[in-house]
């Protein structure tokens, strides 16, 4: 039983006028509308269409059926027309998950300038100290670093990555320059603790070498913003995000150590729970951020 398309079929047939006509128009046989008419007519307990061989005759339950049905299928037409639009064109409450550091200075600014390009669409972001599940809190999008172990979202890369070892000035004319990540055991070091895993390991990588450095933590937190603000005054040597601390090495307020030795990548990636068609709010927003991103990531 499909409600719709019978108002739509009687509709129809009405304005051909015949049965013969509306066969010819679907392409069927008279028999076969005249079928469909009455599992209609049975299904509503009424009849809709006096048939005589010349004309249809429609009764007063038929006009009644006809006159609301009508407006109804306008409704359902309009609202189709609402929601196939929304693949073309960018509207409607857009809801983005970012971490508070990253979001406030990045992701922030970007939808700043994305409402200022696309008016129709109303954002919510909220910024929390980890990775939301976007389905279950009903996110269109999220922004995360690092790989993706959640298999039920989808993730475009929107930026490059990397995370890099650095210091304040200050730190390093009292305690010396670490020339080899084995040295790092000996200094004062500042350790974010992500995701309840084990934390204070810092795994390096130079050609086909690899070293496993534990470090001593003189001072840890679960927020990145707190670590960067202590190695920024002088209590030790910090792993974050090349785009937390690029300013900082800019500024002579931090510097680069170990520069020859790589660390696991923190890849910027736009998340969204996996659908099979996106709307336009989404899709062009990871579009726009990820040439936000690259347009700043000079100064970033």
């Amino acid at each position: 039983m499909d409600p719709i398309s019978d108002l739509d079929f009687f509709a129809r047939l009405v304005t051909q006028g015949s049965l013969s006509a509306l066969a010819r128009d679907m392409g069927v046989t008279p028999p076969a509308i005249s079928t469909r008419l009455s599992q209609i007519e049975r299904r509503l307990g009424v009849k809709l269409l006096n048939r005589t061989t010349r004309r249809l005759a429609i009764t007063q339950e038929g006009e009644l059926y006809l006159s609301t049905g009508t407006k109804l299928l306008e409704q359902v037409q309009e609202l189709e027309r609402l929601v196939s639009s929304s693949r073309d064109k960018p509207q409607g409450l857009l809801k983005v998950n970012a971490t508070f550091g990253f979001g406030r200075r990045h992701i922030v600014p970007a939808l700043s300038a994305f409402r200022r390009q696309h008016p129709e669409v109303e954002v919510q972001l909220d910024l929390t100290d980890r990775p939301m599940n976007l389905a279950e809190q009903g996110y269109d999008v999220g922004i995360r670093f690092g790989d993706l172990p959640d298999q039920r979202v989808v993730g475009k890369k929107i930026a490059s990555n990397r995370r890099v070892v650095c210091a304040s000035p200050a730190f390093l004319a009292q305690h010396g320059v670490p020339k080899t990540p084995a040295e790092l055991r000996a200094l004062d070091c500042i350790v974010l603790r992500e995701n309840d895993t084990a934390y204070g390991t810092w795994h390096f990588t130079k050609g086909k070498r690899h070293e496993l450095v534990k470090v001593h933590g003189v001072m840890s937190s679960n927020d990145g913003e707190a670590t960067l603000r202590w190695a920024l005054d002088g209590h030790g040597i910090v792993v974050r995000s090349e785009w937390d601390v690029q300013p900082y090495v800019h500024a002579r307020k931090l510097t680069r150590l170990l520069a020859d030795w790589s660390l696991p990548a923190a890849d910027i990636y736009a998340v969204y729970p996996e659908r099979l068609n996106l709307s336009a709010k989404v899709r062009v927003f990871v579009e726009f951020v990820a040439a936000y991103l690259k347009q700043h990531e000079a100064t970033a």
